[in-house]
């Protein structure tokens, strides 16, 4: 069964449909990558998943429970309050923009929730933390502050603060649209090793190389309806829709 399925799910902002009956599934252990054209609605499918924005209608189910189903009048149910927040533990969301509190240390930022949400002691999340840090070659910064990192040292914290909470699944929302060029490797090194070590993962990327070496499926996303998904050797190389062919051939000739 998968980890996570979203079935015929739809979204309207004021009058705009963004998503219109999108359905994905995602298996334990897997890579899932989800590429298009800016104002496709990738950004917004993670959001609703991650209960960050609610649907309009269709169907969410992760680690077996059920975030919403659809009512009788066709629009979106959701669970229980108590519900929803068992379930939103089992995401983790990594943003574009870090998203790290300011004046919280790098140590404060990645421990604050284990304390605060799963009750984790001080000594505890502290350890956990360090050994996340060492994990995303940070462990001189422990003591550092936002404003002192690089983009990519921000990212990296990011990513450990989101680890930090032990997620079934991680979301990425586009997690090198922030960095400058050279900083974007780095963290590409880091989801390749979550990926490496059977992390359960959804990226969002504008990347098309790491969205075609790392995924185990790829999914092309534009005007709000899933386009082609496959393999990356479907998507990329066996490329059926004259859509995401257009779309492709923009990045053919940057050596991807």
């Amino acid at each position: 069964m998968p980890i996570l399925t979203a079935h015929n799910i739809r979204k309207k902002f004021g009058g705009e449909e963004i998503l219109k009956g999108i359905s994905i599934d995602v298996e334990k252990g897997e890579v899932l990558t989800i590429i298009g054209p800016s104002g496709s609605g990738k950004s917004t499918l993670l959001r609703c998943i991650t209960q960050l924005e609610t649907v309009d209608s269709g169907e969410i189910t992760v680690c077996g429970e059920k975030l919403t189903t659809t009512g009788p009048d066709g629009k979106a149910v959701y669970a229980d309050r108590a519900t929803c927040s068992r379930i939103a533990l089992h995401m983790g969301l990594v943003f574009q923009n870090f998203n790290l509190f300011p004046h919280f240390s790098v140590l404060r930022n990645i421990t604050e929730a284990p304390m605060c949400v799963l009750g984790k002691t001080k000594e505890e999340a502290e350890k956990t933390a360090r050994e996340l840090l060492e994990k995303m070659d940070l462990a001189d910064k422990a003591d550092s502050y936002p404003c002192q990192l690089s983009g990519g040292q921000q990212q990296r914290v990011s990513i450990a603060r989101a680890l930090a909470m032990n997620p079934d699944i991680l979301f990425f929302d586009e997690p090198t649209s922030a960095l400058d060029p050279e900083l974007t490797g780095e963290i590409l090194k880091v989801i390749r090793g979550l990926a490496e070590e059977h992390m359960t993962m959804v990226v969002v990327t504008h990347e098309m190389a790491f969205a075609r070496d790392v995924a185990d499926r790829v999914v092309f996303m534009a005007d709000g309806v899933i386009v082609e998904q496959g393999t990356p050797e479907e998507v990329f190389g066996n490329t059926k829709s004259e859509r995401t062919k257009a779309f492709l051939a923009r990045f053919n000739n940057s050596g991807m």
